[in-house]
Parts: C-alpha cells; structure tokens; sequence
C-alpha cells in the first residue's frame, strides 16, 4: 500500500507518536534517535485513551482498546499500529473511514505463545498450580499429585496454522504428541513443507479433528466465522477428558456453554484469554470461568517475554520507518 504526497511531507518531519502500551527502552531510544516525539503512557485503557491521544500522529497499542471514541479524538492521527498480531481490539472501521491504516505485527511472538501453550498443557497433565497452592499451605499430599496420564502418544489437534499453530506443532513434537491439523487446500508449499517435516497428519474437517483428538489448541483470530465457535454443539462432540488450551481470543469461546460442559465431560481447559477480560493491565476481574476447578488460566500473557517484545518492537519500527518510504506494511483495514 503506496501513502499520499501529504502523508509523504507530514513524516518528513518530526512525528509525535503515543505507546499506549509498555514498550522495550530499545525501541523508544530508536525512535527518538530518529527524531520522533515518543509519548510513552502504558497505563491507559480503552476509556482514558480519548482523552490522551491529543495531536499523537502515530499509535502503537498492544492490548488497550481503540474505540471510535478514540479515532475520532486523533485530529492528527495518520497510522495506528498493533504491536502483535490480533486487531479485534481495534475499531478498524472507524479507522478506515479516515483513511488511516492500522498494521499489526503478525508472527513475531509465535515462539513465546507457543510456549505458554506447552506450559498450560503441562502444568494441566501434572497439576502443578495445585501443586504449588497445597505446597505453600503447608499441605503433603503425594497420592492426589502422583496420578498423571502423561503427554507421549497423546493426540494434539491444532486449530488455526499461522506463526503460532505451527510453532506448538514444531515444539509438541519434541514430546511425542501425535499432531493432527484440517486438510485445507491452497496452502503455502512453505507451510506444507513444514508440515512434512514435523510429522503433522490432516483430517478432512473439523468433526473429524475433534474426533482424532484428546488434546486441542486454538490459534485462530476473532472474526465472525470463529466468534462463539466454540459452543454446546462443538462441546457435543468432544470425547470424555479432552484438553482444551484457547491462547487465541476469549471471544471464540462460547463461555457459558464452556462451563456446563466442563462437570458434564470432565474437560480440561488452560486458558490465557478471556471474554471480557480487562482492557487495562491491572485491575479486578470476576469471571466464573477462570474460577473453575477445571480451569488453569493466566492473565493474557502469551506474548509478554522479553524476548517476543523485542522482537514486535522491531516490528513497529519497520512499520514506521516504511510508513516513512511511502509504503504501508501489513495494512489490515484498508485495500492495499
């Protein structure tokens, strides 16, 4: 996507540009050795942003909200940017109709959501927050933490096959999972390659995943054909025991549904995102889900390890810097 002459002249110069989100020290020194304005403010949330986005031209968020309220309120605003791949927090519509792009930085943080996969799928076969909770009580109990099925030969269906679904596929190997995916045609040789290499079996559909499976993993985006996909009919179908690990978006998940299910099948859940999770990074959050016996959460934090942060941080600065050169990078509401 090719900018305008305006847009051309406007970062010719010095360019305010608002982080709405915590961002690396590596990256803000890039940025105002450049030349920029940084206004670094991560401590805001969808409804305290309106009111700071001032004359900021550019805005980087990784979790905060953008609402309307928000785009209509940037009178200079010319680029928003996600520093990570989901853009469902953002009002991309609103966006558009100002001509302003918003690009996301996909498949930086493949690697750090794809080890808080494995480590929710381990820390469910082992019991371990339970473990630890007893320990810091004061509590022996070795008989209940001793009973474990273990995850060799166990069959791991990965739904979504992005950055992130084929790197659990690459580290689930390495204990001994099966790996299952849905055939799909068109797609990448890359990625079909990968596939070969890794040892990955397809099915026909995703009746046909569910049945192959104990264990399954989503990695999908929040868009219309995946909100609430995961309801009583999807439930329906899952075998007695079945893992589920949702590192995705809450907004897939048919919570209510989840819940019933889970006394009625003795499901397992690792969850790291939530329905109505905060838009903040603190804060109180009341969630009958996450509470569940059955459920082993965290708090959205698939992409927090330094080393991911790192990485999207040089993400947004291509993004800037292109934006510089005349071209738009991973522009996901408006035509190229």
């Amino acid at each position: 996507m090719v900018r305008s002459s305006e847009d051309r002249d406007f970062y010719e110069r010095c360019v305010k540009i608002l982080l709405a989100d915590k961002f690396p020290n590596s990256g803000l020194e890039s940025l105002s050795e450049a030349g920029h304005e940084c206004d670094l403010k991560p401590d805001l949330n969808g409804d305290t942003l309106p009111g700071a986005i001032g004359t900021a031209e550019i805005l980087v968020v990784r979790s905060t909200p953008v609402t309307r309220a928000t785009v209509d309120s940037g009178v200079n605003l010319r680029l928003i940017i996600r520093a990570g791949a989901g853009t469902n927090t953002i009002d991309k519509q609103a966006a558009a109709e100002r001509e302003i792009p918003v690009c996301n930085v996909p498949g930086r943080n493949a690697a750090a959501v794809a080890e808080l996969v494995i480590g929710l799928l381990i820390a469910i076969d082992r019991n371990i927050p339970d473990n630890v909770i007893d320990l810091r009580a004061g509590r022996w109990n070795k008989k209940r933490y001793s009973v474990a099925r273990g995850l060799y030969g166990r069959r791991l269906g990965v739904i979504g096959l992005g950055a992130i679904g084929l790197a659990v596929l690459e580290r689930a190997r390495g204990f001994g999972l099966e790996l299952w995916v849905i055939e799909k045609s068109g797609r990448a040789t890359e990625v079909q390659q990968r596939l070969r290499e890794i040892g990955v079996r397809a099915v026909p559909g995703l009746d046909a995943l569910i049945d192959q499976s104990d264990i399954l993993s989503f990695h999908l985006p929040a868009v219309p054909e995946t909100r609430g996909m995961v309801n009583a009919s999807f439930l329906e179908k899952l075998h007695p025991g079945t893992i589920l690990i949702n590192t995705s978006r809450g907004d897939l998940v048919d919570e209510q549904a989840l819940i019933r299910a889970l006394d009625e099948k003795e499901l397992r859940v690792g969850l790291d995102v939530y329905r109505d999770e905060p838009g903040s990074n603190d804060g109180t959050f009341s969630s009958a889900l996450a509470c569940h016996p059955m459920v082993y959460g965290t708090h959205h934090i698939g992409a927090s390890t330094t080393q991911a942060q790192s990485a999207v941080a040089e993400g947004v600065l291509e993004i800037i810097a292109a934006f510089g050169n005349s071209q738009i990078l991973n522009c996901v509401n408006m035509p190229g």
